[in-house]
């Protein structure tokens, strides 16, 4: 198929919309969640566009919540290898006891902003690895929508895996619906980044959509763990608006062991 970025218009999925609404997003305010070292506040985006070409800066976000045990809860949710086909489980993806970990959700694996987020993983993967950082990418849709992702951006099939069900995002507490898809201001910081998503785009097909069209109303997030400790979090407020990488960097590069 010819690539979809030849002209600066991007292709949006036909919607279906699912037959009942799920639940409307929490209100925003400050969560602390104790660590080895004190509370630690976790911080979502905020609903206004910024300046910044990576995203928009933090604001709290009220998800996950504190004494939730999220780490160990994530643990057990298993989502599927794009290289193998098979499922696999959380915990089995780093070392649950000192081992840090990026988890990347993306909304899915036909949304143009999301190879865009998974283009900038990729060139940061390098920075990862020398710090000892497990990256993670998931994303919504089957493995075969993941491979085609891979094969066309391109992105290293090893890191990438696919949660059909959206488990891993209920979990979470990730945004879904009409209004945080299409019209949330915070989208705008696309706007910033329109030659890096250009270039992103320039093999993109939008076979990767879900065959689940309504999975085209989920928003992602950001998650760095060290061990079964969550130690950042931050939901994509509306499409595009992706945690500020020098946050996850400063976070997971840079954090003392444990």
């Amino acid at each position: 198929m010819a690539a979809a970025a030849a002209s600066t218009s991007l292709p949006v999925p036909r919607v279906s919309l699912p037959p009942s609404a799920r639940p409307a997003a929490a209100p925003r305010h400050g969560l602390l969640i104790p660590g080895r070292r004190g509370c630690l506040r976790l911080r979502g985006s905020p609903a206004a566009p910024a300046a910044a070409a990576s995203g928009s800066p933090s604001v709290p976000s009220s998800s996950p919540e504190a004494g939730s045990g999220i780490g160990d809860a994530l643990g057990g949710v298993a989502i599927y290898s794009a290289a193998t086909g098979e499922p696999v489980l959380f915990r089995d993806l780093w070392d649950q006891n000192e081992g840090m970990a990026v988890v990347a959700l993306l909304r899915h694996f036909g949304c143009p902003c999301c190879w865009e987020l998974a283009s900038v993983l990729r060139d940061t993967k390098e920075r990862f690895d020398s710090a000892g950082v497990k990256l993670i990418a998931v994303g919504v849709g089957t493995p075969d929508k993941a491979r085609i992702l891979a094969e066309r951006l391109p992105f290293p099939l090893d890191y990438l895996y696919a949660d059909p069900e959206r488990k891993a995002y209920d979990l979470l507490g990730l945004y879904f619906g009409i209004g945080r898809t299409f019209f949330n201001p915070a989208s705008a910081s696309v706007f910033s980044r329109f030659d890096s998503l250009k270039e992103a785009v320039k093999n993109y097909t939008i076979e990767a959509t879900p065959d689940d069209r309504a999975s085209v109303l989920q928003q992602g997030g950001m998650f760095v763990f060290r061990g079964k400790e969550l130690i950042y979090a931050r939901k994509d407020e509306g499409t595009g608006d992706h945690a500020p990488l020098d946050d996850v960097l400063n976070i997971c590069c840079k954090a003392p062991a444990a």
